[in-house]
């Protein structure tokens, strides 16, 4: 397990430091908050959890996770399919994972045990759920609930990262063509105005100071750019900075409806998987917490495990949050009420992930017509600022 160094404040203000062993930096971040202590810097000092091999595709995990059921169901030896596996993974960094993990079951681990000292390519999740199998002896079966959970991530993941490329590609080659024409094109009319000695209107001036000031401090702008980015990562990686960001990211209108529905189809799925694996359901919280990826819903959630710690169901926790709609708050309800709450969660995840789709339909559709009216609208105001002076000229030499 890695270990990571913290600095925070107790409930009393004082500065206090220590080191915690946690299985990711998330889940220290949350044990130290759950002990009074606001955080105010964490970071990996030492442990297994340091060892990389690199980040392990989803796809490649999916495909390894759909195979090692088969095999296990086929009744071969736990050492034999990690080593058949093995053998015939493309990607390195997860071959190298896959044969640690087969010296360390080899050695007499657990599988459970082996895959957790590899926090990068299996999660709480999957260790877990892992875990459960092998206790329960049903491991092919929870393997295969595994690989179609995982499967279902990576194309809601895709769906989301899809419907993005069109309107950054559309933006990234506006600011391209914006920069060309303030670099390029505005120079020109800047030289034959200022030959001219006219007036020249407000819109023409602002064009062309902005050309100007693109032209003589262009770097000073990068260098501004570049500080801006790297200061909000930093920032987003302090419990702070996270909950600020991920809390404005779910109040943008339309993108973040999207947001919130992915969050709302994972949180279900993930808590269904785990607690028709047999995981126990304060534990299946604590994990879907982590794998929210979301801090707004990741806090609602751990507070409604709290509750349910203190023996309340969990609907009324949820509701309580205001994170989660009123549908998916009823429909936890009835599946407690009747015992059947993973089956219920498992229908919740299907009609959010059908909403994420067609959220992301609409959303592409509505964002197309507004990019291009905006884009449209700039080289126009471009256009028109740089020929007015030339209109205005043509109209006194009309009267004269």
């Amino acid at each position: 397990m890695p270990a990571y160094a913290w600095k925070g404040k107790n409930r009393m203000g004082e500065v206090q430091e220590g080191v915690l062993v946690s299985d990711s930096r998330d889940s220290a971040a949350i044990t130290l908050k759950r002990n009074g202590i606001e955080v105010m810097n964490i970071r990996l000092t030492s442990g297994e959890g340091g060892r990389s091999f690199g980040k392990v595709p989803p796809k490649a995990l999916a495909i390894f996770t759909r195979q090692f059921s088969v095999m296990i169901d086929a009744g071969l030896p736990l050492v034999q399919c990690l080593e058949i596996l093995g053998a015939q993974q493309d990607h390195k960094g997860f071959q190298r994972i896959i044969e640690a993990v087969r010296d360390d079951v080899e050695k007499g681990s657990t599988l459970q045990a082996s895959l957790a000292k590899h926090p990068k390519a299996f999660n709480d999740l999957y260790v877990n759920m892992v875990g459960a199998g092998e206790s329960g002896g049903i491991l092919d079966v929870i393997l295969q609930r595994l690989s179609t959970y995982i499967e279902k991530a990576v194309k809601l993941t895709s769906k989301v990262k899809g419907a993005m490329t069109y309107p950054v590609a559309v933006i990234t080659i506006a600011i391209a063509v914006v920069v060309i024409i303030m670099v390029k094109v505005i120079p020109v009319f800047s030289a034959m105005y200022d030959g001219l000695g006219a007036k020249l209107p407000f819109a023409t001036l602002i064009c062309m100071s902005l050309s100007n000031a693109l032209i003589n401090y262009s770097w000073l702008l990068i260098i501004a750019l570049v500080v801006i980015v790297i200061g909000v990562r930093q920032y987003y990686k302090t419990p702070s900075g996270h909950l600020l960001i991920d809390g404005l990211l779910l109040r943008i209108p339309i993108i973040g409806d999207v947001l919130r529905k992915v969050a709302v189809a994972r949180f279900c799925r993930t808590l269904g998987t785990l607690i028709s694996s047999g995981v126990p359901i304060l534990e299946g919280m604590d994990i879907t917490a982590k794998t929210a990826g979301n801090m707004v819903v990741q806090n609602a959630i751990l507070k409604s495990r709290d509750a349910v710690e203190q023996g309340r169901n969990i609907a009324t926790p949820l509701a309580e949050t205001k994170v989660f709609p009123p549908m998916v708050v009823q429909m936890v309800g009835v599946g407690e009420a009747t015992g059947a709450l993973d089956a219920m969660l498992a229908k919740v995840a299907d009609f959010y992930e059908d909403e994420v789709d067609n959220a992301v339909a609409n959303l592409t559709s509505l964002m197309e017509p507004v990019m291009i009216a905006l884009l449209g609208g700039i080289i126009g105001f471009i256009v028109i600022a740089m020929y007015l002076p030339i209109f205005n000229l043509a109209n006194v030499f009309g009267k004269d």
